[in-house]
């Protein structure tokens, strides 16, 4: 498969990129800056340096040409305003949405956040962060061309992945590492009888063949 994934160089999509590659898939990674060309390349991955927050849909249609799925893995990061959460959580994924759409990719794959909500209420920078990111999740899933999945994991940690993950319409509050969620998103890439669901992810008991298997219906 060809997989082209946006926020290429995010700490998720670093190690998206290294288990894609090592499987034998063709990853691109879509970043804002040349000199993080580098750090793709180690994971395996093409990088294609394109702002996703100054493109345009046909600009990013044609980097997702010939491509079997994309990831939009992209976020404005810790310590940014709230401007960027609109323009980067929010208006960066239907970007990609759209372009996906334009580029006949029909297999999609949004990272969100547990509690994303275009409903939720409040001023402080999470609190548009999560709306933000409720409001792209709402729009992905009015787009009837695409055959996606949304992701939302936990508390995000940097300790090594163990494989074993609860992943459900919900699951419950709590803790995940970026490695295991890596692993999800490998599975539910191949795993195309998720399409329509949306997925938290907390660790838990369950190796995630299993676990992504069990949502599927398989």
């Amino acid at each position: 498969m060809r997989i082209v994934i946006a926020g290429g160089h995010g700490q998720i999509a670093l190690r998206l990129e290294r288990l894609l590659s090592a499987r034998g898939d063709e990853v691109a990674g879509i970043i804002r800056k040349a000199e993080q060309s580098d750090g793709l390349r180690a994971a395996g991955a093409e990088p294609v340096v394109l702002d996703l927050e100054s493109a345009s849909v046909e600009e990013v249609a044609e980097r997702l040409r010939g491509a079997d799925a994309a990831v939009f893995a992209a976020g404005a990061g810790p310590g940014s305003g709230t401007a960027r959460k609109n323009t980067v959580d929010k208006g960066a994924a239907v970007l990609f949405a759209d372009a996906a759409v334009q580029a006949g990719v029909r297999r999609f794959v949004i990272v969100s956040s547990m509690g994303a909500d275009p409903d939720h209420r409040g001023d402080e920078v999470f609190d548009v962060y999560q709306r933000a990111k409720g409001e792209a999740d709402a729009y992905v899933q009015g787009l009837e061309s695409l055959d996606w999945t949304i992701l939302r994991p936990g508390a995000l940690t940097d300790d090594a992945g163990t494989g074993l993950v609860r992943l459900e319409a919900h699951a419950g509050r709590g803790p995940v590492p970026r490695a295991d969620v890596a692993a999800v998103l490998a599975e539910l890439l191949d795993t195309p009888a998720t399409s329509g669901l949306v997925l938290e992810l907390i660790s838990g008991s369950a190796p995630v063949a299993v676990a992504v298997k069990a949502v599927a219906g398989n």
